[in-house]
């Protein structure tokens, strides 16, 4: 935004060094002449609307005629330098084209341009651009529109020569010169007028004057000059206000989002807390539940292997005695094979006999190799049942009673080996009573029982495999032990996940907490923040009533009074409080110095101003004296 001080040097200083260079570049190039002639056209028509707008005192309506003539040199301007296009009816030179680009660059002349396409008495572009114009100089941002459309010489050298106003310095000058024009207040009327069919032809007679007109002329440009730059501070700090006002309004928006989505969160988090928490203890319940049965499980597993192995050293002490014992026979009887060995042929039909013994000795060594298999398998599936247990854990009663289930199958199957076990043992001890009629036999009857002794020691040989058969049925239960305590300890892995789960269901209460403290804080921040905001309010209504003031302000300087910049204070004269977004500048219209609200909280009529104004503290101290003194 350009400041008033700015605007003021860029429209004196600045532009009589233009004129200068304009001057001496217009002896080489015509086009440099007419650029300076239309830039000081653009600054007489410019300086006599302001002054006759100021000395007029109400809104120019468009039949006044400096507004007309500042129109007529606009579009001679903006003409100056167009390319000339091409047609079906011919050559083509209007302004509407480069107009019709601001809509591109600043949204809001889509308002503008939208009303000039729909006003039903234009029909050329000519009379469109003239509309645009007088549109946007009742809106104040004329001086907006053309300095963004200047910025843009890319897409200017479309519409302009490379020599045209608009692509040089002097277009600039022309736009810092329309800043001023925010002063006048326009109320034109465009339906109404023939704006197709207008001749801009400038009027000279306006603007010469003689030496008397020129001495008030610079008294009033002086005092001009200094209500502008008060106009023009006040109405950026309306804009500032009104930008921080957005800001602010965004911002809080924004909290308020940011708060809901937080409380959203937090719910969200307290029913997780919550569903976690409910987890936890049907876990612990049934952690506690399984470790029980375990232990249970575990108990009779251990009582029962030691059961078995007390069995098996027992079994194993008489299965040496008997070995030895055969040994001893087997060495007797192979002195008998010497003497037996005639009788060979007598003794074939004994052996038939014996082999279909043997046959039905293989089919109970078969049939327990296949209940041994069955084993096997029913451990391999016990296996599987404990690694869906551990998969599982949600549905951990259903697969306890399987595996309850199973463990009575296998107390069941247990309760077989252990009576297959004692039909081996009465096997043994009718192959031993055999055995024992067999030695009577054979004493009885050595020349004729000599094969017995082969038939013995396949015997022999067979109760050996047995009995590595039940060493491997040892073996297989003792890895059936080794996988329970596999098991075991998984269950036990898994008690400590829960654990560390539940150390983590502490930390998210902890996160709450934090969530909770920073949600008070946000809470406070809002607060704050809307007090500001209804500062602001009120600050904002008031500003409407800073035309007034500036009024009065005038008044206070002629009479001698300095009038302090707000740069120029960042502390309150009185209390020494630093300025902030809270705390706002106020003008005392006495002294013309910056307090506070609260040391400027008061309102008496001046001498300048009928109405009541804002007084400073000693001021109003003052003021009130001297009505005391001076009751007249």
């Amino acid at each position: 935004m350009y400041s008033p001080q700015s605007l003021h040097r860029w429209g004196i200083t600045h532009s009589e060094s233009m004129e200068r260079l304009a001057y001496s570049q217009a002896l080489r190039d015509p086009m440099a002449m007419e650029r300076a002639n239309l830039l000081n056209m653009a600054k007489l028509s410019i300086k006599g609307l302001i002054e006759s707008a100021l000395s007029f005192g109400r809104t120019l309506d468009s039949d006044y005629p400096p507004l007309q003539q500042f129109f007529v040199v606009m579009e001679h301007c903006l003409k100056h330098g167009l390319r000339v296009k091409k047609s079906f009816l011919g050559f083509n030179k209007s302004l509407w084209g480069p107009l019709e680009l601001v809509e591109k660059l600043c949204p809001e002349a889509a308002e503008i341009s939208a009303s000039v396409r729909d006003l039903p008495g234009l029909k050329t572009p000519l009379g469109r651009a003239r509309a645009w114009l007088r549109l946007a100089l009742m809106q104040k941002r004329l001086a907006d529109y053309l300095r963004l459309l200047i910025t843009r010489k890319d897409v200017l050298s479309d519409f302009y020569e490379n020599s045209a106003l608009m692509l040089e310095e002097e277009g600039a000058v022309i736009v810092g010169l329309l800043v001023g024009l925010n002063v006048i207040d326009a109320n034109l009327c465009v339906k109404g007028e023939d704006l197709d069919s207008q001749v801009g032809v400038i009027d000279f007679s306006m603007y010469l004057k003689n030496d008397m007109d020129d001495y008030r002329s610079e008294e009033r440009n002086s005092q001009i000059a200094s209500i502008l730059d008060q106009k023009n501070y006040v109405e950026e700090l309306n804009r500032q206000l009104n930008s921080t006002v957005h800001g602010l309004q965004g911002r809080v928006d924004s909290l308020e989002k940011s708060n809901s989505k937080l409380i959203e969160e937090l719910a969200i988090a307290k029913n997780n807390i919550i569903k976690l928490q409910e987890e936890n203890q049907q876990l612990r319940s049934e952690n506690n539940l399984i470790l029980l049965k375990t232990q249970q499980h575990l108990e009779v597993t251990q009582g029962d292997v030691s059961l078995e192995r007390d069995t098996y050293k027992q079994s194993r002490q008489g299965l040496d005695e008997m070995y030895n014992e055969a040994r001893r026979q087997l060495k007797e009887e192979c002195q008998l094979r010497q003497d037996v060995e005639n009788e060979l042929v007598v003794q074939v039909s004994m052996k038939q006999e014996m082999e279909l013994a043997m046959k039905l000795l293989e089919k109970d060594i078969h049939e327990k190799q296949d209940t041994l298999i069955g084993l096997r398998q029913q451990l391999d599936e016990v296996k599987a049942i404990n690694v869906e247990m551990y998969q599982k854990m949600q549905s951990s009663d259903d697969e306890m009673k399987k595996k309850n289930d199973v463990i009575s199958r296998l107390e069941e199957k247990t309760n077989q080996i252990t009576a297959t076990m004692k039909q081996l043992e009465q096997r043994l001890q009718e192959a031993e009573r055999q055995r024992t009629s067999a030695e009577e036999g054979t004493r009885r009857f050595k020349l004729d029982f000599a094969n017995k002794a082969d038939s013995l020691q396949r015997q022999i040989e067979h109760r050996e495999k047995q009995l590595q058969q039940l060493e491997t049925d040892l073996k297989i239960e003792r890895e059936w032990r080794h996988t329970l305590q596999n098991d075991l300890d998984k269950e036990r892995d898994a008690v400590a996940q829960l654990s560390t789960e539940a150390l983590q269901i502490n930390g998210l209460k902890k996160e709450f907490h934090c969530l909770q403290d920073e949600n008070i804080q946000l809470k406070g921040i809002c607060e704050d923040q809307e007090k500001a905001l209804e500062e602001l309010g009120s600050k904002l209504s008031e500003s409407k009533l800073k035309i007034e003031d500036i009024k009065e302000a005038n008044k206070a300087l002629q009479g001698g009074q300095v009038w302090l910049k707000d740069k120029d204070a960042s502390h309150c004269k009185l209390c020494e409080k630093e300025f902030s977004i809270s705390r706002r500048k106020h003008h005392c219209r006495n002294c013309g110095e910056i307090f506070c609200n609260s040391c400027s909280d008061n309102e008496l009529p001046l001498p300048a101003s009928p109405k009541p104004v804002r007084v400073c503290d000693t001021c109003h101290a003052l003021l009130l004296q001297r009505c005391s003194s001076n009751p007249t």
